[in-house]
């Protein structure tokens, strides 16, 4: 079981985020402590901020009030949702927020059902609880709990490998919720910091989508408009307001979304791991198709965006380790669309690399024959070649005017 804990300030925005899953029909409030429910099965966002803002005194010098957590049973563990409930609230009191106002979530909105805890960092007397340590004591209790209940064990990295989204396929129906689901998720997950990225990360899906701009009324308004598509990436079936969907993938939505991810990309160096990994698969091979392949292998995707001579002119590379999207010039100039185009097409692109052997020094003797019936050499390198270019014709000339300048010689002494 893996729990990703995250803290902030914004109580309404992690309520809002549960409760609309839940009211929208992708998730259920499994449980709650100190915050009412009236056990219709919805959530009164509303009512439950004012709830927990009753046990958090207005002046508190803790800034980031709010916990927000996600544990994620491994995917061959199906339990039910009462042993969700009770490994969420075991999972609480071994952490110290058994006593805290919190609700349990669960997510349903994607393959691997999961749950999503909010609660506060504070105490009715406005005390920051105790958060030293948190991950590293948030892993010993999901290791005792995997131990405890036979659970199957998981740690991040299998988390982060394993990407639970699919595909968008039109064949199977209700294509609206498949593509709300799959915006949704992304959303929630991934860092992207243009519509570009996004677009790129959404077609991994079979989901495009489209900014639409217009006046209604005398005033100017800006949306989204999402399709589903299929591999080749071209357009099926009706496309979807986002404005139908929800506001968590609208247009200001989105914006907002591109603010913050260059803070986190640049302080935990993120970008670090997607460079190395891609430049390691760069010295592996020429070929294209197996460079997409090689990276998929280790968790990365990558969305080339082709000319219609198929020439490379875009490359976007999507680590599902860390959940960022960046496009290749920001990797470095080796990783942009030209530098890539170069690579997968010099002459020897498509051919295995060849192996480099010297051979030894022919004997001196075999060296004098040559001298001797003034045969044309070529070195096995190629250096001297009379086919050089450059500094290697320069010495390739150099080399035919000793030779001239011996032969000269042979015939004054009459050899």
């Amino acid at each position: 079981m893996v729990a990703k804990i995250t803290v902030g300030t914004s109580l309404y925005g992690a309520l809002a985020y549960n409760g609309m899953k839940v009211n929208e029909g992708e998730g259920k409030l499994l449980a709650g402590n100190k915050v009412f429910d009236d056990g219709s099965g919805r959530v009164d966002i509303a009512r439950a901020e004012q709830d927990f803002k009753r046990y958090m005194p207005e002046n508190v010098r803790t800034r980031n009030k709010v916990i927000h957590i996600s544990l994620n049973p491994h995917p061959d563990d199906r339990l039910t949702d009462m042993e969700m409930e009770s490994l969420a609230r075991e999972y609480l009191e071994k952490l110290g927020y058994g006593d805290q106002p919190y609700l349990i979530f669960k997510h349903e909105d994607i393959n691997r059902h999961h749950l999503h805890i909010v609660s506060v960092n504070v105490d009715e007397n406005g005390r920051r609880l105790n958060k030293d340590f948190i991950h590293r004591r948030s892993k010993r209790i999901t290791t005792e709990l995997e131990r405890k209940y036979g659970l199957h064990p998981a740690d991040r990295r299998q988390h982060r490998n394993d990407n639970s989204l699919r595909k968008v396929d039109a064949s199977q129906g209700d294509v609206k919720r498949q593509v709300s689901n799959t915006v949704k998720a992304v959303m929630a997950t991934y860092k992207f910091r243009t519509m570009g990225e996004y677009r790129a990360l959404l077609s991994l899906y079979n989901v495009t989508v489209e900014e639409a701009r217009g006046m209604v009324n005398g005033r100017e308004y800006h949306g989204l408009v999402y399709s589903a598509t299929d591999d080749g990436g071209n357009k099926v079936g009706n496309p979807f307001k986002a404005s139908c969907i929800g506001k968590s993938v609208g247009y200001e939505a989105v914006l907002r979304r591109f603010e913050y991810p260059n803070a986190q990309i640049r302080d935990k160096r993120l970008a670090d791991m997607t460079r190395k990994t891609v430049a390691a698969v760069l010295d592996r091979t020429y070929r294209k198709d197996e460079f997409v392949a090689l990276l998929k292998a280790k968790g990365v995707d990558v969305v080339f965006r082709h000319t219609d001579g198929g020439r490379i002119y875009g490359a976007t590379f999507i680590d599902h380790r860390t959940g960022c999207v960046l496009n290749g010039s920001q990797l470095g100039r080796e990783f942009s669309a030209n530098a890539l185009q170069e690579h997968f097409t010099l002459p020897y692109a498509d051919t295995p690399p060849m192996p480099f052997t010297l051979t030894r020094d022919e004997p001196q003797a075999e060296a004098h024959t040559y001298v001797e019936h003034g045969e044309s050499h070529s070195t096995g390198l190629g250096l001297l070649g009379g086919d050089a270019s450059g500094a290697q014709a320069e010495e390739a000339a150099f080399e035919r005017e000793l030779k001239r300048k011996r032969k000269k010689r042979r015939k004054g002494l009459g050899l």
